[in-house]
Formats: C-alpha cells, structure tokens, sequence
C-alpha cells in the first residue's frame, strides 16, 4: 500500500514540479518588463502598470486562477483554456507583479552616483543596467526572491481548485478509501522540495558574497 500510495503522490507531485518550473520561466523575465513599465517616466504607462500590479497582488490567487479558466467563456463566450494552461498563465501573471516589486526594489536601492559614473564613462543605460546594476541587483533582491519562490512552491497546490490533479488532490482521493495518512505525507514532498531550494539559494548566496557592503 505504501508504494501505491507514493507512486500516486509522484504522479501527482511532477505536475506540482511542471507548475513551479513553468511559473519561474515565464513570470521572471515577465515581472523585469513590468519592473520596467511601473518605473516609466510616462505617467500613465506607470500608474497603468502600477494598478494592475495593485490588483493582482491584493486578490487572491484562488480567484485568479477561477476567473482565467471560466472567464473567457462565461464572460466572452471564448473557448476556456485548457486547465494545465490556465494554471500556468495565472501563476506567471500572478508572480510576475510580485517579482516586479522585488526586481523595482533591488534596482531602485543602488545609488543614483553609480548611474552617473557610468554615464561620465560613455556608457549607454543598457551597458549600465547590465554591467554596473545588475550583478548588485541580483545580491540584494536574493533573498525576498527566495522566499517568493519557496511560496510558489507551496503555491502550486492551490491548482487542484480547477481540478488539476496535483499531490494533494491525489492524497486526498485517498480519504474516500477511508486512509488520511496520505494527505499527510504529501506534507514531506513539500518539505524536501523546499529543504533542497533553501540548500540552493544559501549557495547562491553565499558566491555572491563578494558584493558584501
């Protein structure tokens, strides 16, 4: 019974691992883009950006992932996506306008006098961002990226609202057999996934210490 039950949970728990992969993919290079619209010196691109990271960060995700599966359809009469893909694209939306924050953070905590110097050297704003910025960027945002991403982890199961059948969804087929302790032991799934991440990002952050001070 064990090894059935973990083999469930594995099956269930790789579609966990899809969402968080998947999720990183897309709303990291999305949440720079709208770091950059919500820094904008054009006013209405940057209080536009600014109330769509507003609402996003202050509703639920739960609600997010509802209105993107059955909007289209109810609202507009459009096909729905498909589960699995409306999953994906409110994960991205939803973490892309938190990673923006981190990301406007982290960029708008470097001195304005390293931009400057960069400039007195004939450096385009490009070559400044990547050459001079980023790099202290990355170190001082580590750690609040960090704790977004172990959130994402746990994250992922809120999916099994639109019947995406992620590990607790399957432990929790296993009450109708009349066994809890498989929607306990999904808990240690988490629990490793996570231990291996924070061991990642303590080395992560540990080689970047040379940016110290």
């Amino acid at each position: 019974m064990f090894l059935t039950v973990t083999n469930e949970l594995l099956r269930g728990f790789w579609e966990n691992i899809q969402i968080f992969c998947l999720t990183l993919l897309f709303a990291l290079p999305l949440g720079l883009v709208v770091c950059f619209g919500s820094m904008s010196r054009f006013t209405p691109l940057k209080w536009a950006v600014r109330t769509f990271v507003w609402i996003i960060r202050g509703s639920p995700l739960m609600l997010q992932l509802i209105i993107i599966f059955y909007g289209p359809g109810l609202m507009f009469g459009l096909p729905s996506l498909d589960r699995f893909t409306a999953v994906i694209v409110a994960f991205a939306i939803n973490y892309a306008c938190y990673f923006s924050e981190i990301y406007r953070g982290g960029i708008e905590s470097i001195p304005k006098g390293q931009f400057e110097a960069g400039q007195v050297l004939g450096m385009s704003k490009t070559q400044i961002f990547f050459r001079v910025v980023l790099l202290q960027v990355v170190k001082r945002i580590l750690a609040p990226m960090s704790n977004e991403v172990i959130t994402l982890v746990k994250d992922t199961s809120l999916s099994r609202i639109i019947a995406v059948y992620e590990v607790i969804y399957m432990g929790q087929n296993f009450i109708k057999k009349g066994l809890i302790w498989p929607l306990f032991y999904t808990g240690a799934f988490f629990l490793i996934f996570n231990g291996l991440l924070t061991v990642l990002f303590a080395r992560i952050e540990k080689k970047l210490d040379y940016f110290r001070g």
